[in-house]
This record gives C-alpha cells, structure tokens and sequence, in this order.
C-alpha cells in the first residue's frame, strides 16, 4: 500500500498528493500514513499546509455557557466526552503484549450543543488558519476577525440549530460509532481504547491527547472521521495534533499511524451503495430518480493554489459508488455538487443550490439526495439538506424529494473501519521532533504579540460598529 509522507517539526507540513492518488479499479485499502515525519524527496507535487505560529490555539470559552477554557486546564481527571469505553479487558489478542496498550483517536468538526454554544464555536471555526487563509503579515487579524464574522453569522445560525432541536447531534452520533468500533475490534480480538477529539468544540482534541497521555497508550491510529482528506478537516485536525506532539516528550516517542483518506475503501463504497440502493426503492419509479450527491465545498483556492486533493478524491469516490451501484444493476443518472459555502469568494462549483434549480427547469422529476462528505448527521444535513433544499427542490418543480441517511453506525461501515484500524498498526512509528523555526519563535515574543493584538482589537471593534462596514461584512457573509 502506498503511504503518504508527513513531516513535522518544521513550520510546514508537506503531504505528497502523488501518493494519495489511487487507481479506480485497483480496490485499494484506505490511504494510511505512518507519521515518521520524514522529508518525502521526490519530486512529487506536494500540499502545503501551513502550520499556525500557535502551539495550542486557545479556545473561545463562551463564558454565558460556563465553559472552562480547554487549554489552560491541567486536566487532572478525564474529561467529559472523552472517550476510553471500558479501559480494562480480561482478554488479549495474541498479537498484543500485556504492556501494550492500543488507542484509537477518531477526529471530527464538533458542534454547538446548545444555542449558547453556537457563536464561541462559530469563534473557534473561524480562528482556524485552515479555514480562513490570511497572508503572514495579516494573520495576526485571524482572531479579531473570526469574533467579527462569529457575531454576525451567530444569529442566522441559530436559527438552522434551532430548527434541529437547539444544538448539533454530532457529539452523541460520534460517541456512539466509537463505542461500535471498540466492540468491533473487541470482536477481532484487538483491545483498544478509542478516543474522541473534535476540532471546534467539546471535547477538544486536547482533552484527548491528554486523556491518551493518562492512560499510557503504548500505540496509537489516528482516524478521522472524513472520508475525503481536505486541508480544512483532516489537514487541520493533523496540523492540531503535530503541534501537540511536537512539544511533549512522551508524545513525540509515541508510535502513530494516520489514515489519512478511507473514501477508496470496500466497505465504504459498498455500505454507501447499500444505502443508495435501499432509499431508492422508496419512490414508485426508482429507474428515473436522480441520484443526487451533495458535498461539503471548500474555496477554490485551496485545490488551485494550495493543492488540496479534495476535489479530485471527491470525484474519486463518486466513480467508486456509481461502479458498485452499476454492478448491482442500478443506473440511475446521477450528479456532483457542493454546499455550504461562506463569502463572497469562488468555492468549488456547481453550487447545490444552484444545480437543484437547474435540475427543476430540466425537469427532473425525481431525486434522491446523498450526502456524501458526512458520515454522521448534524447541521448540514438536518437543516440545510433536510429543510432549505428540499425546500428549494419542491419550489423548482422536482416533485419527489428523498435523502439517504449518514452512515452513522451502520454495521458494514463501523467493520470497515475497524478494519482500517487493524491494517494501520503495523505501520505506526514514532514522531521526530525539532524545534521551531526562528520564524515561528518571533511570532512567540510578548511584545509583538500583545502589540499585534491591540491593533487587531482595535480594528475589529472600528469594523464591528462602522454602520458601512457593518450592512457590508453582514451582506457577503451571512
């Protein structure tokens, strides 16, 4: 199996995209990284993540929430939603020591629990340099900027969580598919303890790390929950992680495989055909529904000028699914779009909105959308595929509207990444660690920094009560 290269330790990270690239028909596994973090020297084309001059972002408490601030907490005790199900077992697999302890990390977005909860996680997604990309010399305006657009998107947004119920389920959904890949590899004889870290809210990767740290794991799989890799989930969730371990002794010796990418897998494709194929006998002519598949954009500058995969794998997957569904003998005609974008920049088109209502005045009449970026149900699919377009659907003539489900826990699915797991051991290696560049450890002096951050508050606080700036920043991003 070819394995991606990552290094850290370094200002940047590089991760071959030559690497990552499968062959349609080869049947490949996931696309699984040891995280030796050693400089790949070919002359593959290479995705440049940025890393952030931060060690550990701090995150928006929220304070109207009673939120504790996750960094500064010495974390004494584990942590609520973390996630080590059952940590003793009285049986072990031959392959594993009686000192070897295995764990799973699973990675997510996170969401809002509560409609407090909703602009300090808006804050903390919009901190994120993976998500908003500023130039170095402006990068200090990444913080005053993301608590100006997390005021004036927190609104609208509550709205969409509201109509769901007053938060997101992506916590419980994701608790509840770690427990089902534990017993899934209790099953194979592989005790392990499994994780939950998310990116923007509760628990936090960092409670993780230091939960993992508690408990001693010997080993450990990193697996995020996104099918496709993209700078803006897994890359930045693996930007987190390289920072972590980059400053913790124990960490940086502790062996660690990352499946990057698991789209190209068996028993993804297949139990997402399953779906598809079971949602489809639900309409009186299932031959003339168009299968719809919705995936979560990302700006067009990252795949142009970043060189993010995630178009190209995105398309990758599409292929995958159709082919296993034409072997079933469905074919139904079937169309890629992407949602969820934010702001007035390019992301990459065609938009969902705008392919629903081209679809209506083409006259299809029939059509079952997929969501094919998740694998657990939250806002995007409860509200913004669930109600705005099927909304939208039905106003541009498509009369019968369906959705396949996320996978959540289905069994197929939680075997296949249980699967994944297993295969990914063997390849773990431990982190080499250096220290930061003299670039990044400028961006540590107090001085800069506090000034850096009064001229960033400064302007944000002219931005946010500037009635021009104000009706302007509202209409492009909400």
């Amino acid at each position: 199996m070819e394995a991606a290269s990552i290094r850290t330790g370094l200002p940047q990270t590089r991760i071959s995209v030559a690497s990552r690239k499968i062959s349609r028909l080869s049947g490949k596994v996931g696309s699984v990284t040891s995280v030796s973090f050693l400089e790949n020297q070919s002359a593959q084309t290479s995705l440049v993540l940025r890393a952030s001059p931060e060690k550990a972002a701090p995150f928006h408490s929220g304070a109207r929430g009673g939120r504790r601030n996750v960094v500064a907490q010495s974390f004494t005790a584990p942590s609520p939603g973390v996630c080590p199900f059952d940590q003793t077992s009285s049986t072990q697999s031959q392959s594993q020591t009686a000192e070897e302890k295995i764990g799973v990390l699973l990675l997510n977005l996170g969401g809002p629990e509560t409609l407090h909860d909703v602009q300090p996680f808006l804050f903390n997604l919009f901190a994120d340099p993976d998500i908003i990309r500023l130039p170095r010399p402006f990068q200090f305006l990444q913080k005053p900027l993301a608590q100006l657009i997390s005021v004036l998107r927190a609104p609208k947004s509550k709205e969409g969580y509201a109509a769901i119920g007053g938060g997101s389920p992506l916590r419980k959904i994701t608790d509840e598919q770690a427990l089902a890949i534990k017993d899934a590899l209790q099953e194979k004889d592989v005790t392990v303890n499994v994780y939950v870290g998310m990116r923007y809210w509760y628990p936090f990767t960092e409670e993780a790390i230091q939960q993992i740290k508690k408990d001693r794991i010997t080993r450990l799989v990193v697996l995020p929950l996104y099918p496709q890799f993209s700078i803006s989930t897994t890359g930045s969730s693996l930007r987190v992680l390289q920072n972590i371990f980059r400053e913790d002794a124990y960490l940086s010796r502790l062996p660690v495989s990352v499946i990057e990418s698991w789209y190209q897998r068996q028993g993804y494709v297949k139990s997402m055909a399953d779906l598809i194929e079971r949602e489809l006998q639900k309409f009186s002519k299932p031959d003339e529904v168009m299968i719809f598949f919705s995936a979560h954009g990302v700006p067009m500058s990252y795949v142009e000028e970043a060189g993010d995969p995630y178009k190209d794998q995105m398309e990758d997957c599409i292929f995958l699914i159709m082919q296993e569904l034409k072997a079933r003998a469905v074919y139904n005609d079937h169309t890629l779009a992407y949602q969820s974008r934010v702001g007035p920049v390019q992301w990459l088109k065609p938009y969902t909105d705008e392919v629903l209502v081209e679809l209506g005045k083409k006259g299809v009449k029939s059509l079952l959308a997929v969501p094919v970026s998740f694998v657990s149900e939250h806002i995007e699919t409860l509200e913004e595929i669930d109600m705005e377009y099927r909304e939208l659907a039905l106003e541009s003539g498509i009369e019968s509207w369906g959705r396949v489900p996320a996978l959540g826990c289905t069994s197929s699915f939680i075997t296949d990444l249980a699967d994944a797991v297993v295969e990914a051991l063997p390849s773990a290696k431990a982190i080499a660690t250096s220290s930061g560049s003299a670039e990044e450890t400028d961006d540590y002096d107090p001085f800069r920094y506090a000034i850096k951050l009064l001229f960033g508050s400064v302007l944000a606080f002219v931005l946010l009560f500037s009635p021009k700036m104000f009706r302007a920043f509202r209409n492009q991003l909400l």
